[in-house]
């Protein structure tokens, strides 16, 4: 492990709710707290934000970028040949857009995980082949491997030792219950209470054995030499899930298939059936520690420079589909606003203080980019006006919650209301989670991600389904409008935000 890694676990922490499910979506209207407000005067920027509202609304370049970037440059999973090309695409629109400076900046990554094809056959209690992936940072298979599949339903370590310990030797393992779907054509009260049921199930709340035993749960399984797991995709209509990454490299092959396939199997082997597949999987791991890189753009600040608003999206994506909703619609949003502000500025309207354009790789393996970026960056963090990230999908923005910052609500309003025609815009209480802003709130910046309508991001989300056509081309020029506005709004303010260290 790579000593700056352990800086990073938290990162990993963060984001793991995020892997299996979409980031975090608005809650339900909070009544707002009584929160005395900071008195923070906007600037005169009418004439500016008018300027961007028609540019990024009626001429937007959102479209065809993204369909450069994702038919194009293609999936962008950290560690491979796309996510460079990424980079350095991202970087020549940059400096077409206009902004200052463009730089690549490294940082060390882990070791390079390349999928390679796979097959699956379903044995038993019939035949038929079965649409899967290896779950990444899994290893192969090294050729055909059939076993019967076992569902290891243990919840302690003593509770495993009983039933299952010596017993796995060459069989694939399920270790969850499936992922509890509604059926879309049966939305039935029957339906809805199964369902239900199953949630109940899974968010039980786990007692220290049984935490314990989950995190030590791959180790027994490897030493008991099992061939492999089977993960559920848990989505609906055959979609896949994906995740992993290099600080949680897999013991064992992992194979995830449908919510349909995966309860199928937990269904029979309930029923005491005989559940038998075959798996040839061919994925490889490289040798070195990779370099990878974080796009970044400025437009430099005419009065206060060394200050920053920093726009940011992660730029990489997982390798199923081609990375169009998450989060290639984050990144083309920034690099709208790039374009909008740089328009701006060579009409000889400059910001007072500098803003940053930053296209974070990493993010999908534990938020890796944006934190080395906040580590490179530290000396600089307590001048840092603000952060703006966008990576909840491809629909609308829909406003933001304050992560903290409940004094800055009137502030906020009073940004969103030149945008109401966008609207509405409503500034809420709460907090977001799994994505870069996170990276910036140790460092005491105020930091937000914005709500977002969800327009199917719940299917597109690390599926084989993330491409150009789930996207939603004016919802992102909208997107990219409000960032642009919103940060000439900081980038003008006449006094830095207040600090909260998270």
């Amino acid at each position: 492990m790579h000593p700056i890694w352990r800086v990073l676990a938290t990162s990993a922490a963060l984001l793991a709710c995020s892997r299996a499910q979409p980031a975090s979506v608005p809650a339900p209207s909070e009544p707002a707290p009584v929160v005395t407000q900071m008195q923070l005067a906007l600037a005169s920027d009418s004439a500016a934000i008018a300027f961007l509202i028609d540019e990024g609304t009626r001429r937007s370049h959102a479209p065809d970028d993204l369909r450069y970037l994702t038919d194009i440059v293609g999936p962008r999973l950290t560690g491979s040949p796309g996510a460079r090309r990424a980079n350095e695409w991202v970087g020549a629109k940059l400096r077409e857009y206009g902004v200052d400076s463009v730089a690549l900046e490294p940082w060390p990554f882990g070791v390079r995980w390349t999928r390679g094809p796979i097959s699956v056959r379903l044995l038993a209690p019939h035949e038929r082949w079965i649409n899967a992936v290896s779950w990444a940072w899994a290893p192969g298979t090294s050729g055909s491997v059939a076993g019967d599949v076992v569902s290891v339903d243990a919840t302690t370590r003593a509770d495993y030792d009983r039933r299952f310990a010596g017993t796995l030797t060459g069989r694939w393992v399920m270790v969850t219950t499936p992922y509890p779907r509604v059926n879309p054509d049966a939305p039935d009260r029957a339906d809805s209470v199964r369902v239900d049921s199953l949630r109940k199930l899974r968010s039980r709340r786990l007692t220290p054995d049984e935490r314990d035993f989950q995190a030590h749960r791959a180790e027994l399984l490897a030493h008991d030499r099992v061939a492999g797991q089977i993960i559920d995709g848990g989505k609906e209509f055959g979609l896949l899930t994906m995740s992993g990454g290099p600080d949680d490299v897999a013991p064992f092959p992992m194979v995830v298939v449908a919510n349909e396939t995966f309860a199928e199997m937990h269904r029979d082997l309930t029923a005491g059936e005989r559940v038998r597949v075959e798996v040839n999987a061919s994925n490889t791991f490289g040798t070195d520690t990779l370099t990878q890189w974080n796009t970044v753009g400025e437009i430099r600040g005419s009065e206060h420079p060394d200050e920053i608003v920093l726009l940011g999206a992660h730029l990489d994506s997982w390798d199923l589909g081609t990375g169009a909703t998450d989060n290639g619609s984050g990144s083309i949003a920034v690099l709208e606003a790039a374009r909008l502000l740089g328009a701006l500025s060579a009409k000889g309207v400059r910001p007072r203080r500098t803003i940053r354009f930053a296209f974070f790789m990493g993010e999908e393996q534990g938020l890796y980019g944006s934190q080395y970026y906040v580590l490179a960056h530290r000396a600089e963090m307590p001048r840092f006006q603000g952060v703006l990230v966008l990576d909840n999908g491809s629909g609308r923005i829909t406003g933001v919650a304050l992560q903290g910052w409940d004094e800055l609500r009137s502030l906020w309003t009073d940004m969103m209301r030149p945008l109401s025609a966008l609207g509405p815009l409503p500034v809420r209480s709460g907090n977001k989670t799994g994505t870069d802003h996170l990276s910036f709130l140790p460092a005491g910046v105020p930091s937000f991600n914005y709500d977002q309508v969800g327009k199917g991001y719940d299917h597109t989300h690390h599926s084989q389904a993330d491409v150009y056509d789930h996207a939603v081309p004016g919802d992102m020029a909208q997107a990219a409008t409000i960032m642009a506005v919103n940060a000439l709004q900081l980038a003008n303010l006449a006094q830095l935000l207040p600090r909260h260290v998270k």
